[in-house]
């Protein structure tokens, strides 16, 4: 008999469906998912880039030996291929171990940049050494030890910095500092052109001293680009 109720349909039997529950998402300032902490960290990547970094300021104090007047330039020069074959070794390891990593605490393409481009810098200071090696400089002139003092900073600063990777914070005063050393490298390296060309240098001489004055200011540059490279990092992380 129809008595004008409807009856809701039975549910004997059918499992009751509770709405899924999302963990809230955490948004970083551009918007962007944090989900950052998630990601395993592995320390050794971090500890071979700040290794890297000690190499390059050991570097730079070695080249600063060519202030004194007396300096024996081919044993600096030795120094600084030990300490470039030093260098290659700590670079090659994250290289390696990149290769047997399932996961990586940043993108695999930037730690294979951070590491060529510290590489980069020593590459640039052994150069200069053994240039004015070959080229049998006997000293090196003031303008060019002023640049010698800038990349010491610049090691300075950078190895300062690298520790702080491993957590990506405090690090924008570094990438600014490195800016404003490679733009004093730049006016010294240019204030030395000036005066190399100002015609009491002989031809050869020029020729020489050129050549070292841009594997020094080269090194400056490198120097920046480590910097450009963790910015670049830091903001992908963020």
């Amino acid at each position: 008999m129809n008595s004008g109720c409807r009856h809701a349909p039975s549910r004997v039997g059918i499992p009751t469906l509770l709405p899924i529950r999302h963990a809230p998402r955490t948004r970083t300032r551009k918007g962007a998912f944090a989900f950052s902490r998630f990601k395993p960290k592995n320390d050794l990547f971090y500890d071979l880039f700040s290794s890297s970094a000690h190499t390059l300021a050991t570097a730079t104090k070695v080249l600063a030996e060519l202030f004194d007047p007396e300096a024996d330039i081919a044993a600096i020069a030795t120094r600084m291929v030990e300490l470039e074959h030093e260098c290659d070794r700590i670079t090659d390891e994250p290289f390696r171990t990149l290769n047997s990593s399932f996961v990586t605490p940043f993108d695999r393409s930037d730690i294979y940049l951070l590491g060529s481009s510290l590489d980069d810098v020593m590459d640039h200071m052994e150069a200069a050494t053994h240039l004015a090696t070959l080229y049998r400089v006997p000293r090196i002139p003031p303008h060019l030890c002023d640049v010698i003092g800038v990349l010491d900073n610049c090691a300075k600063v950078t190895s300062d910095a690298m520790p702080r990777l491993a957590t990506m914070k405090n690090l924008e005063p570094y990438w600014i500092e490195m800016n404003a050393l490679e733009n004093r490298a730049d006016q010294m390296y240019r204030s030395f052109l000036a005066e190399l060309f100002d015609g009491n240098v002989d031809a050869l001489t020029v020729m020489k001293l050129k050549d070292i004055a841009d594997e020094l200011e080269d090194a400056a540059d490198a120097f920046e680009r480590v910097s450009h490279v963790v910015e670049s990092i830091v903001l992908k992380e963020s």
